[in-house]
This record gives C-alpha cells, sequence and structure tokens, in this order.
C-alpha cells in the first residue's frame, strides 16, 4: 500500500525505512541551517525528533530559514517547527525545548537516548560541549562550520574537522578539538572565502526578539547557502543510519 514515505522506500528500501521510523534524532538550533535539516529528515521517514532552542522567528529570517513567514514572526522557533512537522507527519513524536545549549543546561539532555545528534548552534562553546557529550555518550553527531557570508553553495563539503579548510569557524572548531584530543568529527564546511558584507548591520537592530544574536557584526546570509547545508546534513544522517540495510536491499 503506497504512503507518504514510499518514493523514499523506492531508493532506501524497506529495512532502512523501519530503522528511520525508529531512530530518535535531536537538533540543536531551529535556523537557517537547522530548519532545512528538520525538514528533510522528516520527509525522510524520522519520526521521533527533538527540537532545541530558544529563539523566535524575527522579520530578518524570512531570507533563509523555512519556518520564517510573516505569520510566524514572534513565535518561538521550536513550536512553528514541531507545528509544521505534525502537518507533514501527524504519526511523528516531537520534544520540544526551549533553551540554548550552554554547559549550564546541558544536564537536561540525555545524549544517550539519541541516535544521532545535529549541530546547528553558533558558538563555539556551545559545539565543542555538544561533540564533547556526543562522545561521551556514544552518539554520533555532525556539526555546522561557517554558512554565513556565503555565495557559493556547491562548495559545502563533508570531513573531518582535521580535514577542514578556508572556513574560519572550523579553523577555531580544528584548534578547540586538538587541545581537547577530540577525533573523528564529522562536519559541513564551505572552502568558499568569506565576503565581506556591505553595509554592517547594528547587532541591536537584527532582531529584538533574538536573545543569540549577541554579535558585534552580524553574517550577511541568503536563501541558497544555509538551506544546502542543512539538506547536506540530513542527507548524512540518512545514509549513516541506513547505509548497511541499504546495501543488503540493493544486493538481493
Amino acid at each position: 500500500m503506497l504512503n507518504q514515505f514510499s518514493r523514499t522506500e523506492l531508493l532506501l528500501g524497506k529495512e532502512a525505512m523501519e530503522i528511520l521510523n525508529k531512530a530518535h534524532i535531536a537538533v540543536f538550533g531551529i535556523g537557517g541551517v537547522g530548519g532545512y535539516t528538520v525538514e528533510a529528515l522528516v520527509r525522510s521517514g524520522i519520526q521521533h525528533i527533538d527540537l532545541i532552542d530558544d529563539d523566535k522567528v524575527c522579520l530578518t529570517n524570512l531570507n533563509r530559514q523555512i519556518i520564517a513567514t510573516h505569520s510566524t514572526i514572534g513565535k518561538y522557533k521550536v513550536d512553528v517547527m514541531k507545528e509544521r512537522i505534525l502537518d507533514i507527519n501527524p504519526d511523528a513524536e516531537v520534544n520540544v525545548h526551549k533553551c540554548f545549549y550552554l554547559p549550564e543546561t546541558r544536564d537536561l539532555f540525555d545524549f544517550t537516548k539519541y541516535d544521532y545528534v545535529v549541530d546547528a548552534v553558533d558558538t563555539v562553546t556551545a559545539k565543542i560541549n555538544l561533540i564533547m557529550q556526543a562522545k561521551e555518550a556514544g552518539t554520533k553527531i555532525i556539526c555546522s562550520m561557517g554558512a554565513g557570508n556565503k555565495m557559493d553553495p556547491t562548495q559545502f563539503q563533508v570531513a573531518d574537522i582535521s580535514q577542514t579548510s578556508v572556513c574560519p569557524l572550523a579553523r577555531v572548531m580544528r584548534q578547540e578539538c586538538k587541545k581537547r584530543k577530540i577525533k573523528n568529527v564529522k562536519v559541513v564546511f564551505s572552502t568558499e572565502k568569506v565576503l565581506r558584507p556591505i553595509e554592517a548591520i547594528p547587532a541591536e537592530e537584527s532582531s529584538a526578539d533574538s536573545k543569540s544574536t549577541v554579535r558585534r557584526d552580524i553574517p550577511g546570509s541568503t536563501a541558497f547557502v544555509p538551506s544546502v547545508a542543512g539538506l547536506i546534513i540530513a542527507s548524512e544522517i540518512i545514509k549513516d543510519l541506513t547505509g548497511e540495510a541499504t546495501a543488503r536491499a540493493r544486493s538481493l
């Protein structure tokens, strides 16, 4: 009998779809990258998902975030994303956490219950802590590096953090991981040189509701760069979770 995932099953196989149905994913950061990751995961068959973000949709999100519309401005991103998920798949189990992931909030999360963790947050402190928690729990994690001030989505690559180049955020993350002797961290990064915004936007004007936007310089962004990073992350998760099952199905 046909269902909403029938087209995906044609490529992955029935066993793989059952794996996705049972998998539990946590996505930290529901913005330009994380929102598209969630969208693709849910449309691929992921039914158990945790959304972590304390930000609200603001006007400047409309240019790149899948959950951002004029009707969602002022609403919590996790609430908007949950509503969207359930509209796509009413059987989904969605847990929302209205907080930013910080060392002070890490005890709110049991990483051992997740099959995969997505790091789509902005701060180095949070990213390093997410990696450390995932490693300690033996849980797979994939991290997004810098997607701001970029224009060419074809320059994204998937690699271990030790093999990254060009991206300033990846450089800092390499150094921090090396200090802590952290190895084998899968990341999505861009080899495109960072562009300088034509005109600076003061941080206080970027979002009256955003608690996370505490930067001196606000990066420029487009609809087609963060979204591609998010979709790549989703594809890596699906491949990692279902690779063996799909290979068995294709060998029959």
